[in-house]
């Protein structure tokens, strides 16, 4: 699904499907030294560009939706009087009604303890955008005045069996005018917050974009995915979980996934 845009003049009907944040629970972290059965089913979402063709079967996990446990994504002017940092972080679980060392109370600090950590990558920027109009003003200023640009996301209805083959029907790589791209995560918050990356310079052209149709091999229901493929990973950690899922080795090989519905990447077109 694709969302275009202008710098110049911004559409602001947009439809964004968001993840549900069940309780605001923190993800699990797998630990990647584990056997392979301890793994979180969740993180089945890899493969490598050699797998885009049409008629491969991948395994693939995409979370069901409900989306009456959706958080809303409040307007600027809600978020200015929401204080957006750890220093404040009791008044804001007292403000939530969240309890000191409950589960909720953890991840709103985790979030905020992200959101506020310098980017380790080398010529990488981010920021945490809690409205679209903070967003739309992090992309327009990575892009450019004026560069127009589009949100793509994953689509699918919320009835999914969450781990199964996929069929892949349909590939279709989004050819970009600037080899540079930025995404944008949902994170564990009371109400939406989006972790917003990019990386500019030559690292930045190894990534590739795709939109890519299956369907279900058990339940026939179809996804509309985008992918992402990352074509260096000579400087991936070696115990990144993707490595062991796809039995491939850093510089060697590609590693791409699926986005998750509630995810955003943005490329300018």
């Amino acid at each position: 699904m694709a969302i275009h845009f202008s710098s110049c003049r911004i559409i602001l009907c947009i439809s964004l499907v968001f993840l549900s944040i069940k309780g605001l629970n923190s993800r699990r972290i797998t630990n990647h030294r584990e056997e392979d059965h301890h793994i979180d089913p969740s993180v089945n979402v890899f493969f490598t560009i050699n797998d885009l063709k049409i008629g491969k079967q991948i395994p693939i996990y995409f979370p069901n939706k409900n989306k009456t446990n959706t958080p809303h994504l409040l307007t600027r002017q809600q978020t200015k009087s929401i204080p957006f940092s750890s220093k404040n972080l009791p008044y804001l679980l007292k403000l939530f009604s969240f309890p000191k060392n409950t589960p909720q109370a953890k991840a709103i600090e985790y979030t905020l303890n992200q959101c506020e950590t310098d980017p380790k990558i080398e010529k990488e920027t981010k920021l945490c955008v809690t409205s679209l109009e903070s967003m739309l003003d992090y992309v327009r200023g990575a892009f450019g005045l004026d560069t127009e640009f589009r949100a793509l996301s994953t689509n699918y209805g919320k009835e999914v069996k969450e781990l199964q083959k996929y069929r892949i029907v349909e590939v279709m790589e989004k050819r970009m005018r600037m080899k540079m791209m930025i995404s944008c995560h949902v994170m564990p918050y009371p109400y939406v917050v989006y972790y917003c990356h990019s990386r500019s310079g030559s690292g930045s052209g190894n990534n590739r974009v795709f939109e890519v149709v299956l369907r279900g091999e058990e339940d026939g229901e179809k996804v509309e995915a985008v992918g992402i493929c990352h074509m260096d990973t000579s400087k991936w950690d070696v115990n990144h979980v993707s490595f062991r899922l796809l039995n491939v080795k850093p510089g060697l090989s590609s590693v791409c996934h699926f986005l998750p519905a509630d995810n955003l990447v943005w490329v300018p077109y």
